[in-house]
């Protein structure tokens, strides 16, 4: 486990949300709603569990290199489907964010916005990373070089 999260415990959790959006709604409506909510998070559980977290729009691109279901040249989702991503200490403090009175509202709001209700699911990280530095790359080929005999 590397320290691309800071703070992130070896046994944390990582909740992840697909949003898509209703027809009639937009991006800034999402980032308005999500936004507020980010910050309740912030705001009441950063004390109590929350690490910390983000939110990633569809761009559209689809990765031919990386796919195997055809070579599609746009996601039909663009613009219309995000994740929010959050890490947490644990699953219960996960949970007993998500009870608190000042959560639900606007929980509540941002799933008005939803195409596809919302299923929240806890995974475990196994692994995280950042990238090397130009110097420890260029070492790790050197090491892969040295010993691959």
């Amino acid at each position: 486990m590397s320290s691309l999260i800071p703070n992130f415990p070896p046994n944390g959790v990582v909740t992840i949300n697909r949003v898509i959006l209703k027809p009639g709604y937009t991006i800034d409506d999402l980032q308005e709603r999500v936004a507020l909510l980010c910050e309740n998070v912030k705001t009441y559980h950063s004390e109590t569990g929350f690490v910390g977290g983000f939110v990633a729009l569809n761009s559209g691109q689809i990765s031919n290199e990386g796919s195997t279901v055809g070579q599609a040249v746009e996601s039909p989702l663009k613009d219309r489907e995000a994740l929010i991503v959050t890490f947490w200490r644990s699953f219960e403090d996960h949970e007993r964010s998500h009870r608190s009175d000042t959560f639900q509202p606007l929980f509540r709001d941002v799933l008005e916005l939803c195409e596809n209700g919302n299923e929240e699911i806890a995974y475990q990280m196994l692994w995280s990373g950042a990238a090397y530095s130009p110097e420890e790359a260029r070492a790790a080929r050197e090491a892969k070089e040295r010993y691959a005999a």
